[in-house]
């Protein structure tokens, strides 16, 4: 005799087949390069949100909906430093949700993807690791990343992953490490995006120096009246650049920017933001020993 109690597998299949044709209604294939297809997510009513390395042209993009029919987009922006790149296609999408709370390492989770007019495609897994900021393989630095053990199906770059609820936890690309897979969690994703759709790019600050970390000694650390163990020292200032007009030197160790204490040359990438692109900004830094502020006009990084 069968029993009447519910399935919990079958409770968690009906719940994972459910978020995928949730997201699966925002989750298009973009077909903007000469190989096979890739993916992209409704950002909006009118724009596409995808992997900026499958878009080799910036016009007269295919885009075909979960409908079946086809639209046009055309370019809107793109962030090669973060793989990202906005299409503007004419309205009419239906745009995903993002998830309010950031992933959870062990969350079970769904990597989905639309490269071909078959269907949406499903891979799951749970979410490995949570990183960042690093450098990428695009010359850029990624503020924060996800790793998952969902596999990357080819064409799947530009999708999203998503919750158990169909809602968006970022978007994936095999376009930052060499072909390795990554998450831009979503709220990274949907910030550079909103800038793609203002602007076209993303503007980042520029020092011009070369850097490594030092140790900075306990009686450099008093004179700091802080506890700070290391700072960056300048190996390196180019000519003419936003540094050298502010008066920084070989040689000085540069430990904070504008009021931040600073260690490690991907920390002062990622303070380097384009809010800072053009703005006086105090540079904290010891020089010979002793510790001293100059003003910086912050450049703009091309």
């Amino acid at each position: 005799m069968m029993s009447s109690d519910k399935n919990p597998l079958m409770d968690l299949s009906d719940a994972m087949t459910e978020a995928v044709t949730k997201a699966g209604a925002a989750t298009l294939l973009v077909d903007g390069r000469r190989r096979m297809p890739a993916s992209g997510i409704a950002y909006s009513e009118d724009l596409i949100l995808t992997a900026d390395h499958v878009v080799e042209r910036e016009d007269e993009i295919r885009i075909l909906l979960p409908n079946g029919n086809e639209v046009s987009a055309n370019l809107a922006g793109r962030d090669p430093g973060s793989d990202l790149a906005l299409l503007r296609t004419k309205g009419g999408l239906a745009a995903a949700l993002p998830a309010s709370q950031e992933a959870r390492v062990g969350q079970i989770v769904l990597a989905l993807g639309r490269p071909s007019p078959e269907g949406i495609e499903a891979s799951l897994g749970v979410v490995s690791a949570l990183g960042g900021p690093t450098r990428t393989g695009r010359g850029g630095l990624l503020e924060r990343y996800l790793r998952t053990d969902t596999t990357p199906y080819p064409g799947f770059s530009g999708g999203p992953l998503i919750d158990a609820s169909g809602q968006i936890l970022g978007v994936n690309t095999s376009g930052l490490w060499h072909g390795a897979s990554l998450t831009i969690p979503v709220a990274l994703a949907w910030r550079i995006a909103a800038t793609l759709a203002e602007h076209g790019h993303i503007r980042r600050g520029f020092l011009g120096i070369r850097s490594q970390p030092v140790e900075i000694s306990a009686t450099q650390r008093q004179l700091l009246k802080r506890d700070q163990t290391a700072g960056l020292l300048l190996i390196s200032v180019d000519a003419g650049g936003p540094a050298d007009r502010g008066g920084l030197l070989v040689g000085d160790i540069l430990v904070a920017l504008a009021g931040e204490p600073v260690s490690d040359p991907d920390q002062l990438l990622a303070m380097l933001h384009g809010s800072l692109v053009g703005k006086p900004t105090p540079v904290e830094v010891l020089r010979g020993g002793q510790p001293m502020t100059v003003t910086v006009s912050i450049g703009e990084r091309k």
